[in-house]
């Protein structure tokens, strides 16, 4: 939508013979939302109702994805990471996600993942808004994580296994506690700080989840209902493997989301029933990299809109593949700028600029440098 701002219109005296520059009117104006913002909106309805409502926007853009153009992210890879570049749109708004994963960023004082992203008007290609997506990506995993397992995990699921105690780690916890009824969560990361950390912040944050320390990944694992992979390593890892199954648990894979790097032995899917977000981007990056090409999976957005199953019995086993989908992002830039809204966040910037003649670049271009030496 694009958004109309009023701009008052005066003019600068001349000085010294220049001749003063105009002032545009034109409202092409972009929101720009920083980490502040983000931050400022968590604080306002707090992290669970936060991601409550992107779990219903989640569901409700997923069971329109027919609309969406779609297409599997393009990746720049390098020794280290990974940079990547995420784009959806329907015929009203377009979105896309700048987004890396540098698994040796903490050595730099740099977080693994960092991300930003913005919407535009299809009908115009104004840019409407600018935002983070490095805390947001965090949230909206946790909340898109969630949304399939209403769909795939136990109704009566009390206990997660949580292997990767890393960035996202305190956000799939607390959103499993608060929306999906889980009261234990076992933790388990080959870097025991990482432990200490997301054990003292849910301890501090979230009272009433049961927080236990596990001395392997087997032992986190032995009789959860939902288990959660999060690690960050790039490589063709075996976090889980297929003799660690027991009936009816419901697996979360979100660390493996690029080629090369995988979580779950190949005999975890070939027992268990796997849903993924867009086939074609998870042959490539996900879990399902390791299988044939006649290996069997369903797309989520089936499942939302009855198209498919989910779970059909308390014993069956389940993977969510998730590598992260951009139709994810487009949800939480909507829920942005709506909370944004909502508390009057956001700061207006030039971002493209506003023409009074908006064929006449170069004039403008020259009334800047006027506005720019009579400052």
């Amino acid at each position: 939508m694009l958004r109309k701002l009023g701009v008052s219109r005066s003019r600068l005296q001349p000085d010294n013979g220049r001749i003063a520059p105009r002032i545009e009117t034109n409202p092409a104006m972009t929101t720009l939302l920083t980490t502040h913002d983000v931050a400022h909106i968590v604080a306002a309805h707090g992290l669970p109702e936060l991601h409550r409502r992107l779990v219903d926007y989640l569901e409700a853009d997923f069971r329109r994805w027919p609309e969406f153009d779609k297409t599997a992210r393009t990746a720049a890879h390098s020794p280290v990471g990974v940079i990547e570049l995420m784009p959806v749109a329907d015929d009203t708004e377009y979105s896309f996600k700048f987004v890396n994963g540098h698994p040796g960023n903490t050595k730099h004082g740099l977080s693994t993942v960092m991300a930003f992203g913005a919407l535009a008007d299809v009908d115009t290609g104004l840019p409407t808004v600018l935002s983070e997506l490095t805390i947001t990506t965090a949230i909206r995993t946790a909340a898109t994580s969630v949304m399939a397992a209403k769909q795939l995990a136990r109704k009566n699921s009390k206990t997660m296994a949580l292997i990767g105690n890393g960035a996202q780690s305190e956000f799939q916890a607390i959103a499993f506690h608060h929306l999906l009824g889980i009261e234990e969560v076992r933790l388990f990361d080959v870097d025991a700080a990482a432990s200490d950390k997301l054990a003292a912040n849910l301890t501090r944050t979230v009272p009433k989840l049961r927080v236990v320390r596990a001395g392997s990944t087997g032992e986190a694992v032995r009789g959860a209902d939902i288990v959660t992979t999060a690690t960050a390593d790039k490589a063709n890892a075996i976090i889980v493997d297929a003799d660690m199954l027991e009936p009816g648990m419901h697996f979360n894979a979100i660390g493996g989301d690029c080629p090369g790097k995988t979580e779950l032995a190949a005999g975890v899917l070939e027992r268990a029933t796997v849903y993924v977000e867009f086939e074609p981007q998870s042959r490539i990056e996900g879990e399902l990299q390791q299988m044939p090409a006649e290996f069997t999976v369903t797309e989520l957005w089936r499942v939302l809109t009855g198209d498919a199953q989910g779970r059909t019995s308390d014993d069956e086993i389940t993977v969510f593949d998730s590598v992260g989908f951009a139709l994810e992002d487009y949800s939480a830039l909507r829920l942005l700028r709506d909370c944004a809204k909502e508390l009057g966040l956001g700061r207006d910037i030039d971002l493209v600029p506003r023409m009074s003649d908006p064929k006449d670049l170069f004039g403008h271009l020259m009334g800047l440098n006027a506005l720019r030496r009579a400052a």
